[in-house]
């Protein structure tokens, strides 16, 4: 088992040894928000706000975590949609779980990649250590990464089933989770019947830990045994509702459709590149190859247009 996963998990990382993409993903994008919410931090700092501040920068950077993390497992699979390779990972001698052990092992690389970069630019640029109270903030990192894979999961669902149109869930449903989550304030602040709904998120628990653990430097038990609890029971739910998607996915002949929808977005594109006038848009196809593609043969199609012109000079 282990080296099937580690096969995929390798052919993953190479992707991004040449892919400038996957590489802001990985750095550029998270820098850019560490920046922002850095030079925002200072300025507060300078309003004799210092605790809120240091609330930011550790906000910014757990969020990553899990954004990361949720990145990671589900772009890998829509990339294999877009380079027409689904049919090959599914139709390949690996279990489901395999894929999916693999892919949550690349969010936690990922994840844990970014953190680190931003972790050592915030030391530098801001004089910020996230770690400063020692190991009261990992445990909170873990539950991160566990919310990541499940909300990764239920999207990679959703796109196996729904294909190009659940795409932009992708990077809508974190962002669709961050509001609800307290990332960069306390739960408090929330109105009064979003607060229950917000305490059903792991997320909220993480950061209400963090805020208290940066503040005394004690690990909040409670919201740690409230965060793991959630997402264990979330993580299996996920992990259901995948299996129950992706029986629906094979059933359907859905799997077929992902590898072909993109063969006939290229190949319409070809047409149009050509810019032909008064041509109907159908592939120019050589007669000894007609056959494999409309079903018969040049001469059984000739006979067949003499016997209709006989019909009809009979008729008349």
């Amino acid at each position: 088992m282990w080296q099937r996963v580690s096969g995929l998990l390798l052919r993953y990382l190479y992707l991004y040894r040449r892919s400038l993409p996957r590489v802001m993903g990985v750095v550029f994008w998270p820098v850019m928000d560490l920046l922002v919410w850095g030079f925002i931090t200072r300025w507060i700092q300078q309003e004799s706000l210092s605790p809120i501040a240091t609330f930011l920068l550790g906000s910014a950077i757990l969020w990553d975590v899990f954004y990361s993390s949720q990145q990671a497992i589900t772009l890998s699979v829509t990339e294999d949609i877009w380079g027409r390779n689904i049919l090959n990972i599914f139709l390949a001698p690996i279990r489901v779980s395999e894929l999916i052990f693999a892919t949550c092992i690349l969010g936690a690389l990922r994840a844990l990649a970014s953190a680190g970069i931003l972790t050592i630019l915030a030391l530098l640029f801001y004089d910020f250590h996230l770690f400063a109270t020692g190991l009261a903030l990992a445990p909170f990192v873990f539950a991160l990464l566990l919310f990541g894979w499940t909300v990764g999961m239920m999207t990679m669902a959703l796109i196996l089933r729904y294909g190009q149109a659940a795409e932009a869930l992708i990077w809508g449903i974190p962002f669709l989770i961050q509001p609800v989550s307290a990332v960069f304030y306390p739960i408090g602040v929330l109105p009064g019947w979003l607060q229950p709904i917000s305490k059903a998120f792991p997320s909220t628990h993480v950061f209400e830990g963090m805020r208290t653990a940066l503040s005394t430097g004690a690990l909040d038990a409670k919201a740690l045994a409230w965060a793991i609890g959630l997402d264990l029971i979330y993580l299996a739910a996920a992990g259901v509702f995948f299996g129950w998607m992706l029986a629906r996915v094979r059933e359907k002949g859905y799997l077929s459709r992902l590898g072909m929808e993109y063969v006939s977005r290229l190949f319409l594109r070809r047409l149009q590149d050509e810019r032909l006038p008064n041509v109907s848009p159908v592939p120019r196809v050589s007669p000894r190859h007609r056959h494999r593609v409309f079903g018969f043969r040049d001469g059984g199609r000739r006979r067949q247009h003499e016997h209709e012109g006989e019909g009809v000079g009979e008729a008349g």
